[in-house]
């Protein structure tokens, strides 16, 4: 049987309704409408589930007039019966807004070419304000003034009434005694900066941007930054309570997020923000975040402890924790919480060396060389133990301790950075341990610099030095490069410079003895040294130095001119 293309054309009716329709056609037809039903059923709950979930949304978004007035609804429960009494009673204004005569109250100007034909048709004018009635136009009237002619309005007077209105006005704003302003500006700018920004920039741009953030939040629920920006574009524009409904949406569907429950904790009121730290704190027992949050939120130190010790419960190996727990407590207790701190945290060198710092001089040796077992990579708990012993006025063993650090450094193949431990000598020099930290420089000055490059590159040290305030480390670099070229001037020169700057007179005095000492035939030291002595007054002193510089000098002659005056 062959098909002409004519009998297929449309698509109404069926290929095979010409056909019997028998019993297992009718079963069939049974079968699909069933399924039909079912599928129908089942896209009928989800159909409602999203319409109550937009209906929820809408309502959170736009909440009734019903729901914003609850608060105050439940404070009505609290008047007394004389408060109920002392409501006035609502008057009746109806009949009043009808007899009022609202039209007499309205005024349209009318154009002045209607006012002069209509003047031209009658021959007289009248003054609707104070309805005195003229003659013809250009006499005189019984008060003699005269009225203008057909055409001739006197905008002088329009002219005259508008600077006069001006002036009330302005009177208004003026102190009456004084004639000055009663406008504070400073006042007037404070009120202005005090009004809410609801407005920000343009409002189509904020338009724009809330429907983006919508847009973000419902492809990506879970995406918890497009939420908080959402409650932050509504706090800016001064929706506070549209800002808290999102941040509780986002709380829900990002229960998992720290930065959405604090974000959350932060706009709500105290009380509130406990009572959602405390929900966070159930879905996120181990995020540091939380905990931190929830203390800074408690007011009493008791209640801080509480909370902390809590929080230690669930995360006994963070650092910050223990360090805020350890902050609160006095110094016995401290100790004993530092102590059980080390051994949840052994890798902490700060817990380390503030445990040290509490206990004996016998048991912070012990302590820390407990550390140095746990960490033989780090030079802080080395650095401690150097100062340790200065502290305890056994200055030998500091330079022993910080050579021993480098030996043991290296063994751990630890790379020696000559910028940190030049970084901790100045801290040695600010936390006044002088000894330490003129060992680490005598130690560290010298590696990892090239043999023309060490004058410069320690110059440039000592400068630093000097810049930071941190004195004693620069003289031990200058100490340490004088060892190395004693006979440059330059160097003698400059750290005298250095001495008489910062140091005392007699640490200048004795630079400059041995700086002629290494450099008997630089004139400028040998002149330093006795203009040092002449300013103190000694001029015999003075005198006789400079008799010792004529003879290691070929300037014998310039010397004796000098001796002469």
């Amino acid at each position: 049987m062959s098909l002409t293309s004519t009998s297929l054309q449309g698509s109404g009716g069926s290929l095979f309704g010409g056909g019997p329709y028998d019993k297992e056609d009718e079963e069939a037809d049974i079968v699909y409408e069933s399924i039909d039903k079912r599928m129908d059923e089942r896209r009928k709950i989800r159909r409602e589930e999203r319409l109550k979930e937009e209906i929820k949304r809408y309502r959170m978004e736009k909440p009734k007039i019903q729901q914003q007035f609850e608060d105050i609804k439940r404070e009505l429960g609290t008047m007394s019966s004389d408060d109920w009494s002392a409501i006035p009673d609502v008057s009746n204004m109806t009949r009043t807004k009808k007899n009022k005569n609202t039209r007499a109250e309205r005024f349209t100007p009318v154009p002045d070419s209607v006012i002069e034909r209509i003047a031209s048709k009658q021959g007289h004018s009248t003054y609707a304000s104070s309805g005195i009635s003229t003659a013809l136009p250009g006499t005189a009237t019984s008060l003699g003034m005269k009225t203008p002619a057909p055409g001739e309005l006197d905008l002088l007077q329009i002219g005259v009434a508008k600077n006069s209105m001006l002036g009330v006005k302005l009177d208004q704003a003026s102190d009456s005694v004084t004639g000055q302003t009663v406008v504070d500006p400073r006042g007037y700018l404070t009120d202005l900066n005090s009004i809410t920004p609801r407005n920000l920039g343009d409002v189509g741009d904020i338009k724009k941007a809330r429907l983006l953030l919508q847009s973000v939040t419902n492809t990506n629920p879970k995406h918890a930054p497009g939420w908080i920006a959402a409650a932050r574009l509504e706090e800016v524009t001064g929706k506070l309570q549209q800002a808290r409904n999102i941040i509780v949406k986002a709380c829900e569907v990002c229960p998992l997020n720290e930065d959405v429950w604090i974000e959350a904790a932060r706009l709500q009121p105290s009380e509130m923000a406990k009572s959602i730290i405390a929900k966070a704190v159930r879905n996120l027992p181990q995020s540091v975040k939380i905990w931190d949050k929830a203390v800074q939120l408690e007011d009493d130190t008791m209640a801080k402890r509480r909370v902390l010790r809590k929080a230690l419960e669930n995360i006994p190996n963070s650092v910050k924790l223990w360090k805020d727990a350890v902050e609160l407590e006095e110094p016995g207790d401290a100790r004993i919480l530092l102590g059980r701190a080390v051994e949840c945290c052994p890798t902490s060198v700060e817990l380390w060396c503030a445990l040290a710092k509490l206990e004996t001089y016998e048991n912070a040796r012990k302590v820390l060389n407990k550390a140095r077992q746990k960490i033989p990579t780090d030079r802080k708990i080395w650095i401690n133990a150097a100062r340790l012993e200065e502290a305890n006025n056994n200055k030998e063993m500091v330079h022993k301790i910080i050579e021993r650090a480098l030996t043991s450094l290296k063994a751990n193949i630890v790379e020696i950075n000559r910028e940190l431990w030049l970084k901790e000598a100045e801290e040695c020099d600010q936390a006044e341990s002088p000894i330490t930290c003129q060992a680490i420089v005598r130690t560290v000055i010298a590696i990892g610099v090239e043999t023309e490059d060490r004058k410069h590159t320690w110059m440039e040290d000592a400068d630093a030095f000097t810049a930071n305030k941190a004195y004693v480390a620069a003289r031990a670099v200058y100490a340490y490069t004088l060892t190395v070229f004693a006979t440059k001037k330059s160097i003698w020169q400059r750290a005298a410079f250095f001495e008489k700057n910062h140091g005392t007179i007699e640490q200048y005095e004795s630079l400059l003895q041995r700086a002629v000492t290494y450099c008997p035939k630089a004139e400028v030291l040998w002149l330093m040294r006795a203009k040092s002595k002449w300013l103190a007054g000694n001029v015999p002193e003075a005198r006789s130095i400079l008799n010792d510089a004529l003879e290691p000098t070929r300037t014998a002659r310039r010397y004796g001119l000098l001796l002469s005056h």
